[in-house]
């Protein structure tokens, strides 16, 4: 887990958080789920997989809900790279009966920018068929082997320096891969949410512009993509053998569930926007449908860890990736308010 520290440790150390308003803290909490149901099995077990999920996961959903009343919400995105009509039919009915939602998530190696356009074009339209994807087929994303912009420093698992260029003309309105620690992939860019601004150069969302009341110009710039990470850190409250800290970095795991020790991590490093120090963005990821996980997030430890969000005292907002970035772009506007009251405020998908 400490592969990749001289990327982000120096930042972690030197970041300051912003001052705590004195008001109700606020968590706008989003599971990204690198959902691969064929991941190592054939497509029968991938069958079984989604099926799982159909059944536990409505059951949560009906269980329990948020400070808005929302139930618990899974960000599903879906390798494009693996189209099945079949396993993606089972996830459009698990996000319509949750209101869950499916993005876009792709291993790619040796591509370039017209090869990388064509599968994403033709990712879009598969989801977009299952009702998956909204109108204008507009999408979050996740790079597979965390390569973003061959950002690994062999070369591998991308071959597209100018990536983020390539994603945002085909309708990306969000990255959500970082934090990729302990990969050589992880920026130097930790805890934020930011604007990178695409290049011909790998990796140029090492660095971007933080997102503040000054950048809602960015939106239309189509060299800029919004990046969007999640928490990055050591946690001291959970030592390996005892002395050295942890890594945090937001993986939700069979053999690192949720628990209370890391929702405080999460709540003092993950990204905040500079005026709205109250609205803390948590956002977490998975492999949700391997079995070591699965039966995690459905089981008693995810269900535990939801009935801990609700004495917790704070506000809890359950999102999808889209309604995170939503939300974002009110506070960028500068609206007031509570975050529930800006999932649509953007960026709109009407249920299949």
């Amino acid at each position: 887990m400490f592969k990749a520290i001289d990327k982000w440790l120096p930042p972690y150390l030197m970041r300051q958080r912003p001052r705590s308003t004195g008001e109700r803290p606020r968590l706008v909490i989003a599971v990204c789920d690198h959902f691969e149901p064929f991941h190592g099995v054939d497509k029968r077990s991938a069958l079984d997989r989604v099926d799982t999920w159909n059944k536990a996961f409505r059951e949560i959903a009906g269980q329990f809900a948020d400070s808005d009343g929302h139930p618990p919400k899974h960000t599903f995105f879906y390798p494009i790279e693996q189209a099945d009509d079949e396993i993606v039919s089972g996830i459009a009915g698990l996000c319509r009966a949750t209101g869950s939602e499916t993005e876009i998530h792709l291993h790619h190696e040796g591509d370039d920018a017209k090869s990388l356009g064509e599968i994403l074009a033709q990712g879009q339209h598969m989801l977009a068929s299952h009702g998956l994807l909204g109108e204008d087929r507009r999408f979050a994303f996740i790079h597979g082997n965390w390569a973003l912009d061959n950002s690994h420093p062999d070369g591998r698992h991308c071959g597209v320096s100018g990536e983020l260029g390539v994603l945002r003309a085909a309708g990306c309105y969000g990255d959500f891969t970082m934090p990729s620690a302990p990969s050589p992939t992880q920026t130097r860019t930790i805890n934020s949410i930011y604007y990178a601004t695409s290049s011909h150069r790998p990796k140029s969302h090492d660095f971007g512009t933080p997102v503040s009341l000054a950048t809602n110009g960015f939106r239309d710039d189509p060299t800029k993509l919004l990046m969007i990470q999640g928490p990055l850190g050591l946690n001291w409250g959970w030592r390996k053998f005892g002395i050295m800290p942890r890594v945090e970095n937001g993986d939700l795991t069979g053999a690192n569930p949720p628990t209370m020790n890391r929702l405080g991590v999460w709540r003092r490093i993950s990204p905040r926007i500079e005026h709205r120090g109250d609205v803390i963005f948590v956002k977490l990821h998975t492999h949700g449908a391997i079995e070591r996980n699965s039966s995690m997030l459905l089981g008693r430890p995810m269900r535990d860890f939801h009935r801990l969000l609700a004495g917790s005292g704070a506000d809890y907002h359950y999102v999808t990736a889209r309604e995170m970035v939503n939300i974002i772009h009110a506070f960028e506007d500068g609206r007031s308010g509570m975050p529930g009251d800006y999932r649509n405020y953007l960026h709109q998908r009407t249920p299949a």
